[in-house]
């Protein structure tokens, strides 16, 4: 790996940017207690919302509204800040570019991964099982709420809940994320939390924001939901 390549992917992803980001104590408990009644709330709708067909309009809908408890959960515990990485010595930048590409690499190690995983019936089946939605719905709103639901996460897991954490928030955050997308009973999209939450959890690390995690996760889930049911014959 050359210098210049190793250097950007600790810019983005390591290096922490120095920041005064932090709650007074009084504060710091507020944005606590918001965040746990948000996580039990958030919890109630996910439950309405896999007991709903895929693709159906008021799984779309209900879809939405999960977006917004996650959404609404975020701003009201607190400040959020967009965050800012070094693009170069005595320079930050907000971080754009950086993250986006970071998705997209991503999302071409899952299509690699993908087209091992087809291959293996088990697996491949847990896959399509998740793909219904995108033959069953309707894209253009599928792809709204795809976006919308990767900006709520990140504001929510990455902005609020990682702001309430004081120690070890890339870790408790990740098994969160994770915890809440294991509620689907898909091994499957467990697995690509953990990995996607350990991500743009160093990217909230580094950066002191949820502009980058927001950028990387919808740049790797819009990918997803296009390639993904090309892949499976969905």
């Amino acid at each position: 790996m050359s210098a210049v390549v190793r250097q950007w992917i600790n810019r983005s992803l390591w290096d922490v940017v120095p920041r005064d980001h932090r709650d007074s104590q009084e504060a710091l408990r507020r944005r606590q207690v918001v965040t746990a009644s948000f996580v039990v709330l958030g919890a109630i709708v996910l439950g309405i919302l896999l007991r709903l067909d895929q693709g159906s309009t008021l799984f779309i809908l209900m879809s939405l509204v999960l977006a917004g408890v996650w959404t609404v959960g975020a701003f009201v515990s607190g400040p959020i800040h967009l965050g800012r990485i070094v693009a170069k010595e005595d320079m930050e930048v907000r971080p754009i570019v950086q993250p986006l590409l970071i998705g997209a690499v991503l999302a071409g190690i899952f299509v690699v991964g993908a087209l091992i995983v087809r291959e293996i019936d088990p697996l491949a089946e847990q896959i399509r099982n998740v793909l219904g939605f995108a033959s069953e719905g309707y894209l253009p709103a599928l792809v709204v709420v795809t976006a919308l639901n990767g900006v709520a996460e990140e504001l929510f897991f990455r902005g609020a809940a990682y702001a309430a954490i004081t120690r070890h928030p890339v870790a408790w955050t990740t098994l969160a994320y994770t915890i809440a997308t294991a509620a689907t009973g898909n091994i499957m999209l467990a697995f690509a939390a953990v990995i996607l939450g350990v991500l743009v959890g160093l990217q909230r690390r580094a950066s002191g924001g949820i502009l980058a995690p927001i950028l990387t996760h919808c740049t790797w889930s819009l990918t997803m939901l296009f390639a993904l049911p090309a892949i499976f014959g969905v």
